[in-house]
């Protein structure tokens, strides 16, 4: 297996922690990281899914642990058993996240803390774990958390967007108080991409997903996974710190433009009429 974009060995000698790895962008994140030569523990709380994964990737280049990452017990005993076996952990990318569309008002207590839980303190739990463990003793790292785009509001998942918030703003503060380590840390805030998860509706919601982007297309998986791939590079090492939307523009704009009965015969958006002197 090759990569479409980058050398073959780009990551080669990098162990990288990837977690939500058994399924849609995580799988695609792991079959690209190990393409170009990293080592990935693939962490999610199944261990079907993830075998379903390895299966996909470059040979024995992906190693597949059970773990739930908003229970600190266990996430200490991942982070201590990767590097009993492999010394290191260079990257770590927090993909693991969900969540269920619902009105705001009837969220519950338990459902909010829930999904702020996994969202935010899964995320928090594992990069406490592996800076703390690995990244600072070793004098560096990084570590990239996946949260959602667009950021104007997503109805029906107050939650969720509460906790991706948090995501943002913890790897900006990090960037900060953990420069002094070389820890760089950054966010992808993730738009409409093409998954398992969309596939299981009809294809008329599935493009009527796909409407609501400028772009007028979902994302590809893979697009996700080379971004992924450029920050563990050594093509990433000065971003720390901020924010990558990829979203096809849809963090900019709900929809096509010019919108659909506004636009003239040829597709030109309308001109205001100036008056003359």
């Amino acid at each position: 297996m090759t990569s479409r974009i980058f050398a073959a060995g780009l990551l080669e000698g990098q162990t990288i922690v990837l977690t939500g790895a058994g399924s849609g962008l995580g799988r695609a994140t792991a079959t690209e990281l190990t393409a170009l030569g990293a080592r990935v523990i693939g962490v999610g709380r199944r261990l079907e899914p993830l075998e379903e994964t390895a299966a996909l990737c470059a040979p024995d280049a992906f190693e597949a642990v059970a773990c739930d990452i908003r229970d600190q017990d266990q996430v200490a005993a991942l982070v201590d058993g990767v590097l009993e076996r492999h010394g290191s952990i260079d990257t770590l990318v927090n993909n693991a996240g969900g969540q269920y569309f619902t009105p705001a008002e009837d969220i519950t207590r338990k459902g909010f803390d829930t999904v702020v839980g996994l969202n935010l303190g899964g995320t928090w739990t594992m990069t406490h774990a592996v800076a703390t463990k690995a990244m600072i003793p070793a004098g560096g790292g990084k570590v990239i958390s996946v949260t959602l785009s667009p950021h104007h509001g997503l109805p029906g998942m107050a939650h969720s967007s509460a906790a991706r918030a948090a995501v943002e703003n913890l790897m900006r503060e990090l960037s900060i108080e953990w420069a002094r380590f070389q820890i760089k840390t950054c966010a992808i805030a993730s738009g409409h991409f093409r998954t398992e998860a969309l596939k299981k509706y009809p294809q008329a919601v599935q493009d009527g997903v796909a409407e609501s982007v400028p772009l007028g297309r979902l994302g590809r998986p893979e697009e996700q996974a080379w971004l992924v791939a450029y920050l563990a590079s050594p093509a990433g090492d000065y971003f720390s710190g901020t924010v990558l939307t990829i979203d096809g523009a849809r963090d900019n704009w709900y929809g096509a433009w010019p919108p659909g009965g506004l636009a003239d015969a040829e597709g030109k958006p309308p001109v205001e009429e100036r008056r003359r002197k």
